[in-house]
């Protein structure tokens, strides 16, 4: 700005300014007064004004101080007036503009020789505080001791005395204009002016000295008479900032008043109607009939005002208005002693009550909201009488904005005024922290007084122009109240005026005779329906006889689910899953078996049928199980629900269901969820509002909130009102719509998505026809008019004219061209492609055409009208009027629906179109009413969209981008296809390109883009993708360099529209169309300018409606609709210049909201939909009439309660929300299938072919074994569990007598992938920890955090023979388990584990100790046992390694630990066996001895323990049922049993103290009636055993094992002579977990040389002693154990299928590959060997042999020539001990290189072995 007047703008000045800009503004009639800022700032002569200037001015008014607020409210700081103060709490009235420095004050020279020190007062006299305190000050009476500051001494007060009139009292008021004070130093008295006195106490000031900003506090004597630093001085009406004590004292009888009564209540008996809002969103509401008129503040004190509207609303009236203050006034001061004369009326006045909340931060009494008027006797002077006819004159009641300062008293008519404190609501800025004003890079000195912007707002608002401020009165009706204006005007016939305006045309001729007319001339004859000109006639009957050819380009009605649906249905679920593990058990996932739904929509007829439809072609109700196929289509209406009045009954009948079925997970989806969100207590005040309240009853009701099997999503493409501070959706439960980048690639039949952001974008393409528009011409119509009517609402006029314009189109393209120049060039356009495009072929396509009415009467008027015009221009069988009204279905005209079906082909006789996609290829006008549009899809054929009518009354976010949803839609990827340089024509080229085609001039003005919005053309910039919703991303790789730039290839899209058009408008407008279009883009692809006609319908697809477009254009291009917007609409859309959001993202998010503070950051125009959602979190709360109002904060634990079962979907709309849903219950009910499943083991047993038993069998019906019989029968060597499929066998007589071949080749076949089946979990299952219920909480969890350290840590210490040392276990034992053990009486020492006897008969309990060792498992090993047992008592520990412990305790915290020494951190399994069974034998010998004292014999302690692998997890019991007939197989029934009645049958076996082992069979499909033939058998048992630890004493697992140690064990307790026993009518279902375990061990190089080494090989563990081999980091056993399974052929060569020679092994079973046989054989004496008479030995393994094997041994058994020996030992000297005490040189042959070692390092003690050869 020119700076005139280069220096600091000094408060009073600026007042000043305001107020005489205010009062010419109010005053002048025809001149609009020059802004304040030209008045302050600008030399007249250099910018001489003119009413043209206006516009500019307002700007630089906004520019400089009024644009601090910005579109929303919000205060916009970004270029912050700094401000020239001290210290923060000083007043900010010393403005200066950001550029200019402050001038310095210059201060009269001190008298020569006065003093000049700080704190001293020129005649030397001290004045500081701190020199004064103790002193006595003896001032005059009504003169107060006050501080000064001084800016050199800011850490002193100096002292004054003060004249206490001038001083303010407690509200900041009635302090007397100027100074009077005292010197308290020399005592000098009498000073009239502060200037003077602070020259004289050397305050030295660098600005001018101002008693307000330089007197701070009072003084005030303490109770020991020291002088100190009192309450600030309340200058300004407590500010905000100067938040001290002395602020807080205001009286009642000031306060400031307004009538404020809740929300629709009533005020006096009329409707106040006012929300507590911001006035600067617009978002009130006025009472009465109209809007107000005039918002005036009224002020007492030195003026007043008689409140009359101003020439505003086309009403005459006059206003009495008394100047502002004069020049040295420093404010409107209510309460000024001066009386204004002519308005002292004493007598009994009304008095407004006040309001509830504090004003400007000023506590305020708490008085009801009655909104009664109530009488007060007042002082005289501070009175406004109300003119007895003010109603009747003006037509409305004013309103009165409470400003700044008490109001005045009203006497009369009070009725007829309305007081709002709106206005004054929008200045509160709530106190900030420092950290709030960093964030929003503020200091708290740059506020603007409350005053001054009231002030400024006024002085803004008195400069509106009329249309202006009719926008502004109309933006601040909400849509119903708007709606029922309108709906009030056209019932009381103030619209009469208006309608007789347009019963003549343009031209001035009567319409309805000139129609008339038009119809006579064309006699019955009507226009061709399609093929044909509209020049060429048929009859009625022809036209409705014709039959268009089918057309295949319809929307495919198969249901296909792309993948960013995918994508986002598996985000939700993830999202649930995310809910069912969060600890706060809300919802149990493992609880459901079926899931079941219900979708709640608005009220929409087409809507709930749309719905319908998408159920339908789903198939989602068959995938769920919930109706049979045939069924399906008829049962999917109870499915979906609309919020109607009859919502009620529906509603209980679904939550009836949700009670009656625990087991099914409900879902209930709340569809467009953010419309008529409002709360059910405001539903009950609302007036016949039908959807008031309804869905907050449904969604937020007791039952829905609390039912644990009902999940609520409520789904929504504008969720700003869901996302408040009071929302009930977690931020964490938001499932956003997936954002793609530009770069990645799209799918070749992908479409993507083009939405509101897309629109925005597509202005900055530069091209002649944009996808979004502003119809200038219109626009200049519709302020004519608005300036003729100025009673009526805008919409009103907008739509009259519109439909006239419709109309004379219409005429003007068929019957009468001399209208064409009065119709706007976009109406005709639109007009002339919508009829002609059905005449370009046979098939009759054409486009759609929607005109958006919102008020439901005048969408019926321009129907009517529209029709009647139609029909007498006999173009009634050329295209259809539909009448879109949500309440209703569609209906359209009979023809219509014949050549719909055509179309379609294969539709039933009864078919109609239900939906608006059912209308596709239809020529038609829709006139879309209703409050709302909710989430209609439209056909690929809507070409058009005419938002003319939404203007200023749709001014908040959701409001104006749900209409631009309405054109949002998937578009075809060669509409975006790679870069374009179609658009690089110089303006020139444009010009000769566009008339050097033309034939006929008069059709150029079709090409003409709008004036407004004519832009030059320029390359492209914006990218499609840019806002991230596209359904995918755009172009393939080879165009990924390329597309970086943007989407450039609109250009081509819209020559592909504008081919479209071209090809299917008449022989007018269309060709040049299509000739420019052509000119522009010669090099396009030639599909867009010679395609055939019938391509005329882009197609508009849903994604499951899409066919694929595989390289072929014409037909199957979907192109986005053309919108036409009005100015106001335009402005904001069309705006944007940066950032991934239009600049309607910067409106108030929803009317049923309201910003938390107008002082917040600015929403960021690149933030993700995520970061959007915590802004309006931060920054917006519901309105008092909002469903989530009563969501307030909990005051005890200082959170808002969020409904832990509700998700919230979000996405742009017509993205394909709804596919996704359903996709997404698809995949819930297949996860929860999945939880109800495991994947169990199921293989057949192995080795049964060749052991045909010739066992002493029992009789089928026992329920246990005989001991007799059962000890006669012969052991089955032979390992018959699949798991060993790949192991050596053991060798039998049997197996001998095998043809080696048949097993070779069995052999080959075996698949490395173990089988496995999917089965239903039942209630007797084994879970792990992600299973949750109620019943086996108490089971799993602790109650409270602090009992993780109540279990405690106990040693237990024993002394090992095997180990040859003491062996310390730590057990970890909860207190609620403590019962299970003995303790020592007074040092807590745990001395031993409780068993029970083995006469113990108790139901109630299993008697063994279950031990499950687990590695590797915490999260998936099957610990839970509870549900297994039947919820009985069982002792189970966990065995689990020392470095596991931490995260199996904190997993299964109620679990007893046994923690294995950390020596034992990399043994295998065979230790923790090894390590179990010692320490159960030790117990058993402690408790024996501890119940001997107590008179029990020791046999009768129980000896059984369970050993069980933690992935057992059902259990079944099998019996084989009587064929009738003998040929028939034998049926065996199967029964799911616990682990319980598994235990408890076994431990009753008779005399179950003899038997070692005890065992079930495994699992398997294929189990028949011939593994049952025998109930028992004697044979090996795995991973689920009662082991007899008494019997079994003797008898150990080998400590050292990784593999086959239950094998190696059971082969030496057979030959122990000991009973295994199996139970064959048992089975054990394995479950195939896939971590953990044995698969774990990853064998790497020791050190590691580099990364990428090759893996290591089986071959590779093994090397000669002392060599360079790389040293592996692993034990040495398991090196040995996976080397021996590898070796075979190089160890035992003549073993390799020879299996009537097998390798002898001695006291050891080890798996040296499947290609060999091993004979085992124990060298203890007495010990039951097999029979191994004549058979000769292809080898000898001798593994760590004790000295029960001597040479004799050996020498009994005999080794074919050849066969080879094989010595594992510890260490290399106990090696060559073995080869001499064993005397093996004698008959086995070695060399020095046959000496091996494992691969370790010598620290890993390494294990070796020699190889040698028999001679």
């Amino acid at each position: 700005m020119g700076n005139s007047y280069a220096g600091q703008l000094k408060s009073a000045r600026f007042e000043e300014a305001l107020h005489n800009s205010i009062e010419a503004s109010l005053r002048c009639s025809s001149v609009v007064p020059r802004p304040i800022f030209s008045q302050l700032y600008l030399d007249p002569d250099q910018h001489p004004f003119s009413s043209a200037d206006v516009k500019p001015k307002v700007e630089d008014l906004d520019k400089d101080l009024v644009n601090r607020y910005t579109q929303n409210g919000s205060l916009d700081f970004s270029n912050n007036l700094t401000v020239n103060e001290m210290e923060d709490d000083e007043d900010d009235e010393e403005m200066s503009d950001s550029n200019s420095p402050p001038i310095p004050y210059s201060q009269k020279p001190a008298p020569e020789g006065s003093c000049t020190t700080d704190g001293f007062c020129q005649a030397g006299k001290d004045l500081r505080l701190v020199s004064l305190c103790m002193e006595q000050i003896d001032i005059p009476a009504g003169f107060l001791l006050v501080g000064a500051k001084s800016p050199n001494l800011p850490e002193h007060i100096l002292v004054c005395a003060v004249d206490k009139r001038f001083l303010p009292d407690d509200h900041g008021k009635n302090a007397l204009l100027g100074f009077s004070g005292n010197c308290i130093g020399c005592g000098e008295r009498g000073f009239r002016y502060f200037t003077e006195f602070s020259n004289h106490i050397n305050l030295k000031l660098t600005t001018q000295p101002k008693k307000q900003k330089h007197l701070k506090y009072y003084l005030v004597r303490s109770s020991q008479g020291v002088l100190s630093k009192g309450p600030l001085i309340c200058w300004k009406e407590c500010r905000s900032r100067q938040s001290s004590a002395s602020c807080h004292s205001i009286k009642p009888s000031s306060s400031v008043s307004s009538t404020v009564t809740p929300e629709n209540g009533t005020t006096n008996g009329y409707k106040s109607g006012f929300t507590q809002t911001d006035a600067a969103n617009g978002n009130s509401s006025h009472g009465g009939k109209g809007s107000a008129s005039s918002s005036t503040p009224a002020h007492t004190g030195n003026y007043s005002l008689s409140p009359r509207p101003s020439y505003a609303s086309g009403d005459q009236a006059t206003m009495f208005i008394s100047g502002p203050p004069k020049k040295r006034h420093r404010g409107w001061y209510p309460g000024s002693p001066l009386p204004q004369p002519g308005l002292v009326v004493p007598v009994p006045t009304v008095r407004p009550l006040s309001r509830t909340e504090p004003l400007l931060s000023a506590p305020v009494p708490q008085t009801p909201l009655t909104g009664i008027l109530q009488p007060r006797p007042i002082p005289a002077g501070e009175t406004v009488i109300v003119p007895e006819n003010l109603l009747s004159n003006s037509g409305v009641r004013p309103v009165i904005l409470i400003g700044y300062g008490t109001l005045p008293y009203f006497y009369g008519n009070v009725g007829d005024i309305v007081v709002s404190p709106l206005l004054v609501n929008c200045y509160k800025i709530p106190q900030l922290e420092n950290k709030d004003l960093e964030q929003l890079g503020l200091t708290g000195s740059q506020f603007l007084s409350v005053e001054n912007m009231i002030l400024l707002t006024i002085q803004y608002l008195v400069r509106l122009g009329q249309h202006q401020s009719r926008a502004l009165a109309e933006s601040m009706l909400t849509t119903s109240e708007f709606l029922k204006e309108i709906s009030y005007e056209l019932i009381t016939g103030k619209v009469s005026f208006l309608a007789s305006h347009f019963k003549t045309t343009s031209l001035g001729d009567d319409l309805d005779k000139l129609l008339e007319k038009m119809q006579q001339r064309r006699g019955d004859s009507v226009v061709t329906p399609f093929n044909g000109d509209l020049n060429e006639c048929v009859s009625p009957q022809e036209a409705a006889a014709m039959i268009p050819t089918q057309n295949l380009d319809l929307d495919n009605e198969t249901f296909q689910i792309y993948q960013p649906q995918l994508t986002v249905a598996r985000k939700l679920l993830s999202q649930v899953c995310a809910i069912a593990d969060s600890g706060s058990q809300s919802l149990d996932l493992g609880h459901f078996s079926k899931v079941d739904f219900i979708i709640i929509v608005p009220r929409s007829e087409v809507l709930v049928q749309q719905t319908l439809q998408r159920i339908r072609q789903s198939g989602v109700l068959v995938d769920l199980g919930l109706e049979e196929n045939g069924t399906a289509h008829q049962r999917a209406e109870k499915y979906v629900v609309r919020l109607d009045n009859e919502i009620q009954t529906k509603f209980e009948v679904f939550m009836r269901r949700v009670k009656q079925n625990p087991y099914t997970l409900f879902v209930l989806v709340h569809d467009n969820s953010h419309v008529e969100l409002t709360s059910v207590i405001s539903g009950s005040l609302s007036h016949g509002e039908p959807s008031h309240g309804l869905a907050d009853r449904v969604i937020n009701c007791r039952e829905v909130l609390e039912a644990f099997n009902l999940l609520v999503l409520q789904v929504s493409s504008f969720p700003y009102t869901l996302q408040t501070q009071q929302s009930r959706i977690s931020s964490s439960n938001e499932v956003h719509w997936i954002q793609l980048d530009t770069g990645e690639d799209v799918g070749c039949e992908e479409k993507l998505y083009f939405g509101l952001n897309e629109y925005s974008k597509s202005l900055q393409w530069g091209i002649t026809s944009p996808l979004l528009r502003c119809d200038e011409t219109f626009e200049k119509m519709v302020n004519t008019l608005l300036e003729r009517y100025p009673r009526l609402h805008s919409m009103v006029v907008r739509c009259y004219l519109l439909i006239q314009q419709y109309s004379e189109a219409l005429m003007a393209l068929t019957t009468m061209s001399s209208l064409r120049d009065h119709s706007t060039p976009e109406t005709l356009s639109i007009m002339d492609d919508l009829i002609s495009s059905p005449g370009k072929n046979k098939s009759g396509r054409g486009h759609m055409l929607i005109i958006r009415v919102p008020s439901v009467q005048l969408a019926m008027l321009a129907k009517e009208r529209l029709q009647e015009v139609r029909d007498k221009l006999g173009l009634q069988y050329r295209f259809e009027i539909i009448l879109g009204n949500p309440a209703t279905e569609l209906s359209v005209a009979a023809h219509f629906v014949a050549r719909l079906k055509s179309w379609r082909g294969s539709e039933p006789e009864e078919w109609i179109p239900r939906t608006y996609q059912d209308l596709d290829g239809l020529p038609c006008i829709v006139i879309l009413t209703g409050k709302d549009p909710l989430g209609e899809t439209f056909p690929r054929s809507l070409k058009y969209c005419d938002l003319r009518l939404i203007d200023s009354s749709y001014l908040t976010r959701t409001a104006l981008e749900q209409e631009v949803g309405l054109a949002c839609c998937y578009v075809s990827k060669e509409v975006i296809r790679g870069p374009t340089v179609a658009l690089d024509l110089s303006g020139k080229e444009q010009e000769r390109a566009a008339v050097s085609e033309n034939d006929s001039d008069e059709l150029l003005i079709d090409l003409e883009r709008p004036q407004s919005n004519s832009s030059a053309v320029t390359g492209t910039s914006g990218s499609i993708m840019e806002n991230g919703v596209s359904s995918s991303s755009t172009a393939d790789k080879s165009q990924k360099q390329s597309l970086t730039p943007s989407f450039q290839s609109p250009a081509t899209s819209l020559g592909l529209d504008e081919g479209v058009s071209a090809s299917s408008a008449g022989a007018g407008a269309g060709e040049t169309l299509k000739q420019e279009c052509d000119s522009l883009a010669p090099q396009m692809a030639s599909s867009t300018t010679s395609k055939p006609p019938s391509s005329s319908s882009g197609p508009r697809t849903l994604p499951w409606q899409g066919q694929p477009i595989r390289g072929c254009r014409g037909p199957h291009a979907a192109l986005p609709p053309v919108v036409i917007l009005s100015k106001a609409a335009y402005s904001l859309l069309g705006s944007q210049k940066s950032g991934k959001l239009p600049s309607s993202s910067s409106l108030l998010p929803h009317a049923d909201v309201a910003w938390v503070s107008s002082l917040r950051p600015l929403l960021n125009k690149d933030m993700s939909s995520e970061e959007q959602s915590l802004y309006y979190r931060q920054w917006t709360s519901a309105r008092q009439h909002h469903a989530d109002y009563s969501n307030q904060l909990d005051p005890a634990s200082g959170t808002r309660n969020f409904h832990p079962r509700r998700l919230l979907l979000t996405g742009p709309p017509q993205v394909g929300k709804t596919g996704s849903y359903l996709q997404f219950l698809r995949i819930l009910f297949r996860m929860l299938i999945r939880l109800l499943e495991v994947d169990v083991y199921d293989e057949e047993e192995i080795n049964t072919d060749h052991s045909e038993s010739s066992e002493v069998s029992q009789s089928e019906g026992e329920p246990w074994p005989d001991i007799e019989s059962f000890s006669k029968m012969p052991f089955d060597v032979s390992v018959h569990d699949p798991k060993y499929t790949l192991m050596s066998l053991v060798y039998t007589e049997k197996l001998a007598g095998v043809k080696q071949e048949v097993i070779k080749e069995s052999k080959v076949e075996e698949p490395r992938k173990r089988e496995t089946v999917s089965i239903m979990l039942t209630k007797y299952a084994a879970y792990n920890t992600f299973h949750h219920c109620e019943q086996c909480r108490q089971y799993m969890d602790f109650t409270c955090a602090s009992q993780m350290s109540d279990s405690t840590l106990h040693a237990f210490t024993f002394s090992s023979s095997m180990l040859g040392e003491e062996v310390q276990l730590y057990f970890i034992i909860p207190k609620s388990k403590e019962s299970h053990f003995v303790f020592s009486k007074q040092g807590k020492h745990l001395e031993s584990m409780r068993l029970p006897l083995v006469s113990d008969k108790n139901l109630n309990a299993v008697k063994s100790p279950i031990f499950t060792p687990s590695s590797g498992r915490h999260e998936h090993g099957l610990l839970n046992l509870f549900h297994a047992m039947e919820g009985i008592s069982h002792l189970h520990l966990l065995v689990v390694k020392e470095y596991e412990m931490p995260l199996y305790r904190k997993y299964w915290p109620n679990h007893i630990m046994l923690v294995l020494p950390g020596m034992f951190n990399n043994a295998g399994v065979g230790a923790a066996r090894f390590l179990i069974k010692e320490l159960s034998y030790h117990n058993l010998e402690l408790e024996r001895n501890r119940l001997e004292e107590l008179g029990i014999k020791r046999q009768c302690v129980w000896p059984f323990i369970v050993m069980m692998d933690d992935s057992c997890v059902l259990w079944n019991i099998h019996s084989v049922q009587e064929p009738s007939s003998q040929p028939v197989e034998v049926a065996v029934s199967s029964k799911n049993v616990s682990l319980k009645t598994v235990l408890q049958h076994i431990e009753a076996t008779p005399k179950i103290v003899h038997y070692a082992i005890l065992g079930i069979q495994k699992w398997s499909s294929k189990l028949t009636s011939q593994s049952l033939k025998a109930p028992f058998s004697r044979c090996h048992v795995h991973d689920f055993i009662l082991l007899n630890i008494d019997l079994t004493q003797n008898v150990q697992y080998d400590f050292n094992r990784y593999f086959c140690e239950d094998v190696d064990f059971n082969l030496r307790t057979n030959s122990s002579g000991l009973l295994i026993c199996r139970f064959n009518n048992f089975s054990l279902m394995k479950k195939h977990v896939q971590v953990g375990g044995q698969r774990d061990f990853i064998i790497k190089p020791k050190i590691m040389v580099s990364e990428s080494l090759a893996p290591i090989l089986p071959l590779q563990y093994i090397c000669a002693p002392d060599s360079e081999h790389t040293l592996l980091a692993a034990p040495a056993q398991f090196l040995l154990e996976k080397f021996l399974q590898h070796a075979s052929y190089k160890l035992f060569p003549k073993a390799i299928h020879n299996f009537r020679s097998p390798v002898l092994a001695i006291d050891c079973y080890l798996n040296i590959g499947p290609e060999v046989a091993i004979c085992y054989i124990s060298s203890r004496p007495h010990s039951s060997n097999v029979n191994c008479e004549g058979v000769f030995f292809s080898g000898l393994l001798l593994y760590l042999c004790d000295s029960f094997v001597g040479a004799d041994l050996l020498k009994k058994f005999k080794f074919l020539k050849g066969a080879t020996l094989c010595v594992i030992c510890q260490d290399r000297s106990s090696l060559r001990q073995t080869i001499v005490r064993l005397e093996l040189e004698d008959e086995w042959q070695f060399r020095l290189r046959d000496e091996f070692q494992t691969a370790n390092s010598s620290e890993d003690k390494p294990l070796y072995f020699l190889t040698g050869r028999h001679v």
